[in-house]
């Protein structure tokens, strides 16, 4: 995969996104970066902790959230992303799954979407494969009603996958997010985690996002702020299952652990 003239080795190293919300009601840190000055200052503290890609996002997607108009979605990213881009030699990815509002972030000069949709509105497709960019796409579906859980999540991305590939999206430009904490209950989360090595026999890398997420809080009975080892312990998994990316809001933390288990596992590799 390549962005910002990177390439990135899917099948060797596990890098890290950070989270960018510049909302006022993100689950996790809702209005805590939703002026410039404070969004730009976590930016910088992103970089040098040592973030490969920055997610800009303007709706928070957390459970019972409220759509954002298109047009104030758009005032939320784009002038964040431009300013990354002028300023920083990184990748920049854009939370969104609106039409409008991904062209916007693509002609500011966004290297990926991350669709949390599944492709809710397949005119991304095309989108994505006139500009070249990366694309991620993440499981989700209108109901958390399966008849059988693994099969019916591949199935779901296999129909998605084949729509962006027949628009023109490069295969190699393409990465699948399981989707943890859409469409799943407490025990689905638990389990597509566990089971992150079959999703990637359907032959793309991996993104995990699992960041102070609910299933975390549930295990450890833990509020959003005191989730980060909870978190840690789902990067361990990714890193295990060969995940190339994990979506995280504490990079240095992230940043660490994954150095010190690929040392290791390189260490017997070599």
């Amino acid at each position: 995969m390549k962005m910002e003239n990177q390439q990135f080795d899917m099948e060797h190293h596990t890098y890290v996104m950070g989270i960018l919300n510049v909302t006022p009601d993100s689950f996790s840190d809702g209005g805590k970066f939703n002026t410039p000055e404070a969004a730009r200052k976590q930016v910088e503290k992103m970089i040098a902790e040592g973030a490969d890609i920055i997610d800009v996002g303007g709706e928070s997607t957390r459970p019972g959230y409220d759509e954002v108009p298109i047009p104030e979605e758009i005032n939320r990213v784009v002038p964040m992303i431009r300013w990354i881009k002028e300023n920083f030699a990184v990748p920049v990815s854009v939370d969104t799954y609106k039409y409008e509002v991904a062209k916007a972030a693509l002609e500011a000069g966004a290297d990926m979407l991350n669709d949390i949709s599944c492709l809710r509105d397949p005119r991304l497709a095309p989108l994505a494969a006139k500009y070249g960019c990366a694309y991620c796409l993440m499981h989700n579906r209108a109901n958390a009603e399966y008849s059988d859980y693994m099969e019916d999540v591949k199935s779901d991305l296999r129909a998605a996958l084949t729509i962006l590939e027949e628009a023109g999206v490069a295969r190699e430009q393409i990465v699948i997010d399981p989707g943890v904490g859409f469409a799943k209950s407490y025990e689905q989360n638990l389990q597509i985690i566990a089971r992150l090595a079959e999703l990637k026999k359907l032959g793309y890398p991996i993104l995990l996002g699992t960041s102070r997420k609910s299933v975390i809080g549930l295990t450890l009975d833990l509020p959003v702020a005191e989730r980060l080892e909870g978190t840690l312990a789902t990067t361990a998994c990714a890193v295990e299952a060969g995940c190339s990316f994990v979506r995280v809001h504490d990079v240095k933390e992230n940043v660490r652990l994954i150095r010190m288990l690929e040392a290791i596992r390189d260490s017997v590799v070599n």
